[in-house]
C-alpha cells in the first residue's frame, strides 16, 4: 500500500498545548476558543486530550493563516502554544491489497511449494573408526588419558569400572565367557509388615 504526504490543509491547524486545563475545565475552553473566533466566527475545535492537541478547522484559509501568523509561540494560561496546519495524507488505493506472491511460501503450512523447491536429502551418517577402535582396546579396571594436563588446563582421565563378574581387573576371555554361566544377582527381599493387633494402642 502505497502512502506519501500530501501539501497542508490550508483550512485546518494543529494546536499542541501543554495546558491540560484546556481539556478539563470548560472555562478554559471557552477562552481558548475565543482567541480563534476573532478571526472566524464559524471555527470547529476538537479535543485529543491523550495527545494532547487540538484541531481547529475554519471556513477560510485566510483567517486560519492570519490565526497562526499571530498566535504562534504566544502564552496561553502560562504555557507556549504552537499552531501548526494540518497535513493531509494520501493513500493510494483505498483497499488492502494482499502481499506480493514471491514470499507466500514462508506461510505454514506452505499452500504449494515455490518453483524450484527440491526436498533436500538426508545427509549420510559418518562412523569414526579410530573412535571404535580406541573404544574396543578399553579394558575393565583400567585408565586412559585422553587429555595431557597443561599449565592452565588439567588432564582429562577415563577410568573404566572394574568387571563386575570377575574378582581381578583382567579382562576374562571371550572362550571362558561362554563356558562359565553369569552368577545370579541377589534378589532384594520385601520387608513384611508386622501383624495387626486391634487391642493395642498405636
Amino acid at each position: 500500500m502505497h502512502i506519501k504526504t500530501t501539501k497542508c490543509n490550508r483550512f485546518c491547524l494543529v494546536a499542541s498545548v501543554t495546558n491540560q486545563e484546556v481539556f478539563h475545565r470548560p472555562e478554559a475552553q471557552t477562552t481558548f476558543e475565543a482567541l480563534f473566533r476573532s478571526f472566524d466566527p464559524e471555527v470547529q475545535f476538537q479535543y485529543f486530550k491523550s495527545f494532547r492537541r487540538v484541531r481547529i478547522s475554519f471556513s477560510d484559509a485566510l483567517s486560519a493563516a492570519e490565526a497562526r501568523l499571530r498566535l504562534h509561540k504566544t502564552d496561553f494560561s502560562g504555557k507556549e502554544m504552537r499552531l501548526y496546519f494540518a497535513q493531509s495524507v494520501h493513500i493510494g488505493n483505498p483497499r488492502l491489497e494482499p502481499p506480493k506472491p514471491d514470499k507466500q511460501f514462508l506461510i505454514s503450512p506452505p499452500a504449494s511449494p515455490p518453483v524450484g523447491w527440491s526436498q533436500s536429502l538426508d545427509a549420510t551418517p559418518v562412523v569414526n573408526y579410530d573412535l571404535l577402535c580406541a573404544i574396543s582396546k578399553l579394558g575393565p579396571g583400567g585408565k586412559y588419558e585422553l587429555h595431557t594436563a597443561t599449565p592452565t588446563t588439567p588432564s582429562v582421565v577415563v577410568h573404566v569400572c572394574d568387571d563386575e563378574r570377575g574378582g581381578d581387573s583382567s579382562a576374562p576371555d571371550d572362550s571362558d565367557q561362554d563356558d562359565k554361566p553369569r552368577p545370579l544377582r541377589p534378589k532384594i527381599v520385601q520387608t513384611r509388615r508386622p501383624d495387626y493387633t486391634p487391642g493395642e494402642e498405636q
